[in-house]
C-alpha cells in the first residue's frame, strides 16, 4: 500500500513524514511517500494533503499545480480513495473560505471556512495550542480517541460545515471551532496529528487501516 503525502510548498513536511512513516512501520500499512509528482499521486492508495498559512495562498499553490490537483481530484472523487486534509488542507475541502478575500475550496464538504470568534474577547487568535476534543459523531478514523482527549492547534479560521452530519468532533474555545469533518472517503483535521502525540499517531494509524 503507498500513502502520498502531497508536498506543493506550503507547509514543513518534515514532521508529518516522520510521524506517517512511524505508523506505517509499526502498523504494518506499507510505504509513504513526501511528493509532487502527480503520476505517483495518482497510483497512490491514500492520499494526505498538509497545509499551513492562508487559504488564498495554499490554494492557489495548488491549483498552480494543476496536473497535481487533478491527481488528487481524480483519485478521491473517481477512484474513491481515502482523503486526509490537515490544517488548511483540511479547509479547502469547504465550499469556499473566507480568509483575506472568499476563495473557492474543493466543494467535497459544504461549508464555509471563516475566522473564530471567541464570545470571551480576552481569548486570542489565532487559537494555538492544546484544546481537548468533543467528539460529536463515531467514524472508523477516530477508533480509541475520546473526548477529552488532546490534540495541537495553530489557526485563526475554521470551516463551519452546512451539513450538521459533517462535524466529527469540535473543540471549546469560549465556542465551538471545528476540529474533525468527514463525509465519504474523506476526512479533515483542523489540527495537526503529527504534533498532538498520542492522540495524533492513534488517528494516523486508524487513517493508514481505515477501508471505506
Amino acid at each position: 500500500m503507498l500513502t502520498a503525502l502531497v508536498d506543493y510548498d506550503s507547509g514543513n513536511l518534515h514532521s508529518a513524514e516522520k510521524a506517517f512513516q512511524r505508523m506505517a512501520a509499526e502498523t504494518g500499512a506499507g510505504t509513504v511517500t513526501v511528493t509532487s509528482d502527480p503520476e505517483v499521486v495518482a497510483k497512490a492508495d491514500r492520499i494526505v494533503l498538509p497545509g499551513d498559512g492562508a487559504f488564498p495562498a495554499c490554494r492557489r499553490a495548488l491549483y498552480d499545480r494543476s496536473d497535481l490537483h487533478q491527481a488528487i481530484d481524480e483519485a478521491v472523487t473517481v477512484k474513491g480513495r481515502p482523503f486526509l486534509g490537515i490544517c488548511i488542507g483540511m479547509q479547502m475541502l469547504a465550499t469556499r473560505g473566507l480568509e483575506h478575500e472568499p476563495t473557492p475550496g474543493f466543494g467535497w464538504i459544504g461549508g464555509e471556512v471563516t475566522r473564530i470568534t471567541p464570545a470571551d474577547r480576552a481569548l486570542k487568535v489565532p487559537h494555538m495550542g492544546w484544546n481537548d476534543l468533543v467528539i460529536d459523531r463515531a467514524h472508523p478514523v477516530l477508533d480509541g480517541i475520546a473526548t477529552g482527549d488532546h490534540a495541537y492547534f495553530v489557526h485563526s479560521y475554521h470551516m463551519q460545515v452546512a451539513d450538521s452530519a459533517d462535524l466529527l468532533a469540535h473543540v471549546d474555545y469560549a465556542g465551538p471551532v471545528t476540529a474533525i469533518v468527514g463525509r465519504g472517503t474523506v476526512i479533515g483535521t483542523q489540527f495537526h496529528p503529527e504534533k498532538s502525540q498520542a492522540t495524533g499517531l492513534r488517528l494516523i494509524a486508524n487513517f493508514l487501516a481505515w477501508a471505506p
